[in-house]
Parts: C-alpha cells; sequence; structure tokens
C-alpha cells in the first residue's frame, strides 16, 4: 500500500501516505466486523487514497494536490496498480529508492526497514544493535533528506545500480533475520516476515537486470533457513535445542529450492558472505541427525566468512563450533576477542555462550554465573524459558 501510493502521491509525502493508512486500518477494524470485502487489499488502498486527498485538504493544499494528479502515475489506472507485476514493480521502486545514494548511508536501511517492512523503531534497533533514539534521529533525516531532494520514485540504471543493490540486499538480510530470531518479547519467530523477506528477494531474482549472483545466494539462504522454521519451537512456543529437532519437520522442497539456486550462484566464482552464510545452512541440512553434522566444514565456513565480512556473531559461532569440537581451549580464545556490547540487545548470547564454556570444563559455578547474567539480560520470554532450563540443569550437576 505504501509504495503504491507513493508511486502515486510522491515520496516526498511519505509521512502523509503513511498516516493516512493507519486511519485506514482503524476504519477497515471497524466498517469489516460485519465482514471482509470480496476484495480486501483494493478496499484499503482506495480508502487510503481518499484518507490522503483528505489529508491534503485538511493541510489546505490545493497546489500540491494539484502536483500530485499531474505528476502521478498518469499512465496506468488505479485499478491497474493491482496487477501482480505493478505490485512487484512499485515495490522494487520503493526498495531502490528507500536507499538512495543521497540518504546518508547509517539512516538508508532504517528507512528501509521502516518504509517496506513496516519495522518499528524497536525492531530497527535491534537488527542495527543501536539505541532506539538513534533510531528516530535517523528516520528523521531520511525523511528530510528525501523531501529536500525531491528524490524521484525509480529503479536506478547502471553503475548506481550495483552500488544500491548491496544494500538493498543488506535491508532483505536483516528483515529475514528478525523474523527468524525476532527482537520481539512475546515472540521468537515471525514467519510472515521471513515469507515477505524471501518473496522480495525473489523479485531481486526474477528480474534480468537487478539479479547477480549475491541475490541468488541471499535466496538460497533465506530458503535453506525458512526450511527449519518448524522444528525450531513446539507447539507452545518453547524452544528445541537442534540436537533435539524433528528433523522430519523440515521443508525439504524448499530446500530443493535453495540447492538449485546455490548451483546458479556459485557458477561465476564470486563468493559473498551470503554464499557462505548459505553453506553453513546447507550443512546443518545434510545432517540426517545431530551426530552426522559435519562440525569441521561449518567451522572452515565461519573462517571463510570471517575472513570476508568481520563480526563479532561470527566469532561466537565459532566458539560455539569450537564446543561441539570438542575444543574449549580454542573456544576461550575465541570468546575473548569478543566484546558483549557490540552484539548490541543480543548481548546474553555472549555470556550464554560463556555458561556452556564452563560447563564443558565441569566449572559449575562459573556457568551459573554465566546464566545469571545472559537472564538479566535476555527480553525474548521464550529464550528466557529456555535459558532457566539450561540454568537448571546446571544447577541439578553442580549438587551431584
Amino acid at each position: 500500500m505504501v509504495s503504491i501510493l507513493c508511486r502515486i502521491f510522491g515520496l516526498a509525502h511519505l509521512e502523509t501516505i503513511e498516516d493516512a493508512i493507519q486511519d485506514t486500518f482503524v476504519k477497515a477494524s471497524i466498517s469489516w466486523r460485519e465482514g471482509i470485502p470480496e476484495h480486501p487489499e483494493g478496499w484499503l488502498t482506495k480508502a487510503a487514497k481518499n484518507r490522503t486527498i483528505d489529508l491534503f485538504r485538511q493541510l489546505k493544499s490545493e497546489k500540491e494536490r494539484s502536483q500530485f494528479f499531474n505528476n502521478g502515475t498518469s499512465t496506468i489506472a488505479f485499478s491497474e496498480l493491482f496487477l501482480e507485476h505493478e505490485i512487484a514493480d512499485s515495490q522494487l521502486r520503493m526498495i531502490f529508492t528507500a536507499c538512495h545514494p543521497c540518504l546518508d548511508p547509517r539512516d538508508q536501511i532504517a528507512f528501509a526497514l521502516k518504509s517496506i517492512a513496516g519495522f518499528s523503531q524497536k525492531e530497527i534497533a535491534a537488527a542495527l544493535l543501536l539505541k532506539n533514539e538513534t533510531i528516530k534521529k535517523r528516520l528523521t533525516r531520511a525523511r528530510a533528506a528525501i523531501r529536500k531532494a525531491e528524490i524521484v520514485f525509480e529503479i536506478p540504471q547502471g553503475k548506481e545500480l550495483t552500488i544500491r543493490r548491496i544494500r538493498v540486499l543488506e535491508v532483505l538480510y536483516l528483515m529475514f533475520n528478525e523474523g527468524f530470531h525476532s527482537s520481539k518479547k512475546e515472540i521468537l519467530i515471525r514467519k510472515d516476515l521471513c515469507g515477505e523477506a524471501i518473496r522480495l528477494c525473489k523479485t531481486l531474482v526474477d528480474h534480468r537486470v537487478i539479479c547477480n549472483e549475491e541475490c541468488q545466494a541471499l535466496f538460497a539462504l533465506m530458503c535453506f533457513q525458512a526450511a527449519r522454521l518448524d522444528s525450531k519451537i513446539d507447539e507452545v512456543d518453547e524452544i528445541i535445542d537442534l540436537r533435539w529437532q524433528d528433523r522430519s519437520k523440515w521443508y525439504f522442497p524448499l530446500v530443493a529450492v535453495g540447492n538449485s539456486m546455490m548451483i546458479e550462484a556459485t557458477k561465476s566464482g564470486h563468493y559473498s558472505a551470503y554464499h557462505y552464510e548459505a553453506a553453513i545452512a546447507c550443512e546443518h541440512l545434510s545432517a540426517k541427525k545431530f551426530e552426522d553434522t559435519n562440525w569441521g566444514k561449518i567451522l572452515f565456513w565461519y573462517q571463510k566468512l570471517q575472513e570476508i565480512s568481520p563480526s563479532p556473531f561470527n566469532l561466537l559461532n565459532m566458539a560455539v563450533v569450537n564446543l561441539q569440537l570438542d575444543q574449549p581451549e580454542l573456544t576461550k580464545e575465541i570468546l575473548s576477542q569478543v566484546d558483549p556490547q557490540s552484539l548490541g540487545q543480543r548481548n546474553y548470547l555472549f555470556h550464554g555462550c560463556m555458561a556452556e564454556y564452563f560447563k564443558s570444563l565441569k566449572k559449575y559455578d562459573q556457568a551459573l554465573d554465566s546464566y545469571t547474567k545472559a537472564l538479566s539480560l535476555v527480553k525474548n520470554e521464550s529464550e528466557r524459558r529456555y535459558m532457566e532450563g539450561k540454568y537448571q540443569k546446571v544447577l541439578d550437576l553442580s549438587k551431584e
């Protein structure tokens, strides 16, 4: 809806459009009590269009209204905007516009996550490991820059397309990650967000000019990760440890799609971070049971990933893998390189990993201390219960 209305009225009026859409959902919550209309998407967007015009009238912007209708989507009838290819085109325009180079690079991703995925400030802060107030300032700056530069709602061409595509892929990656491991307090997995990220990534893959090996590798990664979603939690949203997940719930048709895409993604011989992350996910999927996991190969892929895209999360994962390989000394060496604060709102993961390290050495008191630190920091309720279970097991071991 945001993409379509921006195509009609112009990106400079995004805030008014967002207000109109919010008002429309309030109206729908009342009007639809007797039943949902036959074409809900059309009802919502038409109502939002009318509400946008109402807001312009309230602002007494006759001059601006005239400009919108003269410079809007004059060659496309409003009803045609709901055709599948027009929706896809509008959303692609929104993705690339949000990542416009005239926006501060620090503001691009925050604005894209807000305008494309509808992230809240809190969700953006979690995804970018920043404070809520910082995100608020970035969104304000981005909107001001759009108005000042009169940014055009379009897909770039040539070299500019290549530059902007890097940021677009990063946005979709962060969107999927928030769905795969949500920062929300009450829910761990958001399948709708994972599905939306996959769908938007597929629009890139299907576009003959936009698509490249990085798009393909990211799409493959999303397919691999999404295939495991149903095994991550049980019926009451309790986390299931990878060791005990029911692998029969893994959705292998999606794995097959990911495998086909990875074949295409590797033809050029250029490997990105998405390639290595997809390779790691594929290794997990290749193991018929937990004991069959090739941890050595997974460590190799993490090392390759760290070489081209250094991250404290890579180091943390490498520490976990070394625990599986019964290499506590290497685990400790890697953990000593990680500053917990660099993990932002997910810093509890560092202390959880430290607890596992101490547990492997049977230093139960220190393990309990680390779990206590992790529990004081974790926000998600499912993760809290998961860590409380681990804490209790270590407590039991310490009493034996």
